[in-house]
């Protein structure tokens, strides 16, 4: 099966990023994607846009070339109590959220810590997708973060980059993390977490993983732009409607 969403990808407006969205549009049309995310790293980053840059998000086009961009963020979780960098009406603003740890925001600590954080995160209604959960730099309990992402339906995500380029040594966390929403009756999610356009839509690795526990494809939101549309529209996101042409 060709996945033709990707809902993890970074520009130059995160600066250790190397392509724009021109860029990302020209690769996507090559590749035959049909959607995907524009999720620059929430402003507590070093490197990261300006607070601003998501605000006027508003003046990209929502398809272009028939190839639908989703206006979102990749968060930084901050503390234990799951709060991230983005907040309030703006949050309402995005079309997708993201959010995970990122070592300059959020120091890895300890087990029980990070577990917290993950699990008042998804329990706070402002997060979409959790990024990189596998992460050996921050160890979770797995089942409980499994547990609580399938009741507050929030999806987990399976992150290709951690096999390539960082995170070396998520592949055994990944593949728990894939069974243990299984089990919960969660949902997964692939993201190419591309910092160059190239990357765009690569999922090689996660797939493998996917394909190793047998999760059900009905709830991975890779899927289909329809899959990934109607789990976002159920979250509570806006003006989705626009996107109405790129579901078959």
């Amino acid at each position: 099966m060709k996945f033709l969403v990707d809902t993890h990808a970074h520009t130059i407006a995160s600066s250790h990023a190397y392509s724009t969205l021109y860029d990302y549009l020209s690769v996507a049309k090559t590749k035959g994607l049909k959607l995907f995310a524009i999720t620059d790293h929430g402003p507590d980053m070093a490197d990261a846009p300006h607070f601003w840059h998501f605000v006027n998000m508003k003046v990209l086009p929502r398809i272009v070339d028939g190839i639908g961009v989703l206006r979102g963020i990749e968060a930084n979780i901050k503390n234990e109590h799951g709060e991230i960098d983005f907040f309030g009406d703006y949050l309402k603003e995005l079309d997708i959220v993201l959010a995970g740890f990122h070592e300059p925001v959020f120091p890895p600590s300890t087990k029980e810590a990070h577990t917290t954080a993950l699990i008042n995160a998804i329990a706070s209604g402002n997060v979409d997708i959790i990024t990189h959960p596998g992460n050996p730099a921050y160890p979770i309990d797995i089942q409980r973060v499994a547990a609580a992402a399938a009741k507050y339906n929030v999806a987990l995500e399976i992150n290709n980059s951690s096999f390539l380029a960082s995170r070396k040594g998520s592949a055994p966390n990944c593949i728990e993390i894939a069974n243990a929403v299984k089990e919960a009756g969660g949902l997964l999610v692939m993201g190419s977490d591309s910092h160059v356009a190239f990357s765009l839509g690569e999922f090689e690795k996660a797939v493998e993983v996917i394909e190793t526990v047998a999760f059900p494809i009905e709830r991975l939101l890779n899927r289909s732009p329809e899959a990934l549309l109607s789990f976002l529209t159920a979250r509570g996101h806006k003006s989705l409607d626009e996107y109405s042409a790129l579901i078959d």
